[in-house]
This record gives structure tokens, C-alpha cells and sequence, in this order.
């Protein structure tokens, strides 16, 4: 099929450029418009984006003109990258003008009419697409995807809410840097030290896992019934969110089936084998010390949830670790899956 053109909201930060990096060579989307801030407005993106990825910047986009936000775009797909600070009403207008935007800001996801979407978890939560597009009259549309702590957990949880069912979980994060943005959390403050606090995360962490695992009837999604306490640190760890998980299951299984739900799950992206989607969506690993951020992080692409550690607590019966890669599958190539699983569907092209 013929490319679909598509725009970067934020380009020049650093899930912009993560979009930037990801969409390089991909066979189904095709980079037309990066869109900055005032600031950078004007400018080729080689000259105002101070480009902090691994990789070099793609040569296709470096003499690119960075355009404002107010500016129109001729793209029916706009990622989006801005902070929630500005995010909303810019989302907004594109979506009434036509656009489909695949949002990473934290501005609509708990709107009822908006999918925070996760392929694997809820694919069928794009159903709220159409009540959206009914109840605000625009013919574009707004899909989010999860907090980037969120979504590894929420994967871990699908597939023992649907074995064994879920009654609360306790989740303690340890959070890479890169989820600060650039440049981020000050050396002083990260050097040597864990910050216990990262704000408006663990409200994020404590009601974005029940809408997504949450059942569409009757035109809205139903929350899942489960209660979740979550405690958000920031580390001194560059990219990776780690997190410690209790989980107290509707049944009690052996761990040996737990391991199995986990090991075993597969969901619609793999069936449909869309480009970004992971071979295997969780990867469950038996080293006693693993994962480990450095080492796991980018298993599947940056887009697997991997686990580990998986064994029995005395409080809550269930306990693992859970890794996931912020700024691939919890940002940008979250939202690249998301907007493959809307072409699959017919939503776009």
C-alpha cells in the first residue's frame, strides 16, 4: 500500500526524536512535517534540534523546515510529542480538522470518549473512536497511549486478569531519567540518589491500568475492578523503567501457571504481524537477577515487556519484576503501534 504521510508534534524533543528514529525506513508511514515550538519555528530541524539519540539523525529529515503549531498540515496522521502543558487544544484542533493523532500527552486519556490504547491490552477500546467523533462532530480523531510506567504493567496484567482475575496490585518503580525529558532531572539531584517522587506519576499508575483492562459496552469502557497503589521513584538509570509488582490473583494458581499466562500471551498485533508489534509481547526471563535495564531494555525491539523473578509473595500471593523500554514502547513506538492497529482496523489509509 502507498505510504501515509504523516506529521511529528514536538519533534525536536526527545520523544519526537524517538518518532523521528523509529520512523525511519518504516514501510507503512512517511515522515512530511516536524512541528516545534515558536522557538524553533522556521529553522531546518538539523539546526534546532539537539539530537540525543544513539543513532544519527536521518538524513531525510535534517534539512526539513520546522513548522509552527498553529501551521495546517496536509498529513492525515500526526504523532504527538508535546508536553500536556500545550498538548490539549493543539490535539483538539487537529483532531476537528481532520487529522487522526496518536497522542503520547497525558491531556485525553481519561476523557470517555477517547481510547488510551494499548494493541495487545485493548484493541477493541478503538470502538470509542466512532462515539468520539459522533459526540464532538469533528471527523478526525484522538487515540492516547498509556504513561510509560503504565504500560508494562498494564501488559503483565492482561493476561493474568483473563486466567485468573485481579484484585489489587502494588507497584514500587524504579524510573530511568529519559522519562524526565531533556535535559531532564539535574546531575546533582540524580548523581548518587533516588528521588521518591515524580509528579502526578502515580495517580497516572493508580487509574490508567483500569480503563485500559476496563470492558467496552454500551458505548463506553467499563473500569476493571481491581484497587492499585503504586510508589514512583526516579533513578539514576539513562532509559528502562523498572518495577517491582505484588498482585493478589481472583484464584490461586501455581506459579508454574502464572509463568505460563505471562510466557504464553499473545494478542492481535502478532496475529495481524504488524510492523513495529513484537514477536513476543512478554518475555519472561528465569536468570534470578534479571531483568535489568541495561542489559534487557531492548528486547524485542524496545517494544516486549520483559519479566522476571516471578514468585510467591506472603502478602499478596504473586510477585515479579517488570521492565519496560520509556521511550520506545512507553512513548513514541507506543503510539507508532497504535496508529498500525488503526490502519489494520480501517481507521486509516
Amino acid at each position: 500500500m502507498p505510504n501515509i504521510k504523516v506529521a511529528i508534534l514536538g519533534a525536536t524533543g526527545t520523544v519526537g526524536q524517538r518518532f523521528v528514529q523509529l520512523l525511519q525506513d518504516h514501510p507503512w508511514f512517511e515522515i512530511a512535517a516536524v512541528v516545534g515550538s515558536e522557538r524553533s519555528a522556521g529553522r531546518t530541524y538539523g539546526e534546532a534540534c539537539r539530537w540525543v539519540l544513539d543513532s544519527e539523525m536521518p538524513a531525510a529529515v535534517r534539512e526539513m523546515t520546522v513548522l509552527e503549531d498553529t501551521a495546517s498540515l496536509d498529513t492525515p496522521l500526526v504523532f504527538s510529542a508535546l508536553p500536556s502543558s500545550v498538548a490539549g487544544p493543539i490535539e483538539e484542533r487537529l483532531a476537528a480538522a481532520g487529522h487522526i493523532v496518536c497522542s503520547n500527552a497525558s491531556n485525553h486519556r481519561m476523557e470517555i470518549d477517547v481510547p488510551l490504547l494499548i494493541p495487545e491490552v485493548n484493541p477493541d477500546h478503538l470502538q470509542l473512536i466512532d462515539i468520539q467523533r459522533q459526540r464532538r462532530g469533528w471527523s478526525g480523531a484522538i487515540a492516547t497511549n498509556p504513561n510509560c510506567t503504565s504500560t508494562p504493567l498494564t501488559m503483565a496484567l492482561r493476561p493474568l486478569l483473563d486466567k485468573f482475575g485481579l484484585r489489587r496490585v502494588m507497584i514500587v518503580s524504579m524510573q530511568a531519567l529519559s522519562g524526565a525529558g531533556y535535559p531532564g532531572v539535574p546531575s546533582y539531584d540524580s548523581v548518587d540518589n533516588v528521588v521518591p517522587f515524580i509528579g502526578g506519576e502515580e495517580e497516572k499508575v493508580e487509574s490508567e491500568p483500569q480503563k485500559m483492562l476496563g470492558v467496552f459496552r454500551d458505548e463506553k469502557v467499563v473500569p476493571a475492578g481491581f484497587n492499585t497503589s503504586a510508589q514512583c521513584n526516579r533513578v539514576p538509570v539513562l532509559e528502562g523503567h523498572l518495577e517491582s509488582v505484588a498482585v493478589e490473583l481472583a484464584t490461586q494458581p501455581p506459579i508454574e501457571d502464572v509463568v505460563a499466562a505471562l510466557r504464553d500471551f499473545q494478542a492481535l498485533p502478532q496475529e495481524l504481524s504488524l510492523p513495529s508489534a513484537p514477536g513476543q509481547p512478554i518475555v519472561v526471563l528465569d536468570a534470578p537477577d534479571r531483568p535489568q535495564p541495561r542489559r534487557d531494555r531492548d528486547t524485542g525491539n524496545g517494544m516486549a515487556t520483559v519479566v522476571g523473578r516471578v514468585r510467591a509473595c506472603p502478602l499478596f500471593g504473586y510477585k515479579f519484576v517488570i521492565l519496560g523500554h520509556n521511550t520506545i514502547r512507553g512513548a513514541a513506538g507506543g503510539s507508532l503501534l497504535n496508529a498500525e492497529l488503526m490502519v489494520a482496523q480501517g481507521y486509516l489509509g
